[in-house]
């Protein structure tokens, strides 16, 4: 399978708006709860012009599969500048085939490029596909904020699993 990333631009929001939406409609994969709009991942797009904190459309073939990016971890706390959250989402027409356990190991190689140490994963313990692929990958939970999301009348653990790069 060919994969590649390249930097997400302008003319990914609608897919970048699209792939969100089915993380949001799931609704175990992400804490918000309103479908969002394209101005919406314009902003998002925008914050993610800092080479820091790069914003990486995934390709198959060409083809757009889903997305990833780094984010700083409690930004302006120098102690912790080699510490990123990374983030993925993928198409949902595209789970199940692989793409993940080859786009999460890129987005380490990337991170350490950029001087980070330690990647954090932040995420819903009902997500048990990102749960799999994380455990898969050599990341362990370090944090556990019980019943902290409350998701259609349930609440949800909210968890942080790290790896050190």
């Amino acid at each position: 399978m060919d994969l590649a990333l390249r930097p997400a631009r302008e003319g990914d929001l609608p897919f970048l708006t699209e792939v969100y939406n089915q993380a949001i409609a799931a609704g175990n994969c992400t804490c918000d709860l309103d479908p969002v709009t394209e101005a919406d991942r314009r902003a998002f797009l925008r914050a993610h012009e800092d080479p820091r904190c790069p914003l990486f459309l995934c390709l198959r073939e060409g083809e757009a599969v889903g997305y990833a990016y780094l984010s700083p971890y409690r930004p302006g706390r120098r102690a912790l500048e080699t510490v990123a959250e990374v983030s993925y989402y993928l198409d949902f027409r595209c789970r199940g085939q692989g793409i993940g356990s080859r786009l999460l190991p890129e987005m380490e190689a990337e991170a350490r490029k950029l001087g980070y140490e330690t990647l954090l994963a932040i995420l819903l313990a009902s997500n048990g596909r990102s749960l799999a692929l994380l455990r898969k990958n050599g990341y362990r939970e370090w944090g556990r904020l019980p019943a902290a999301a409350h998701l259609g009348g349930a609440q949800v653990d909210h968890l942080i699993f790290g790896k050190q790069l």
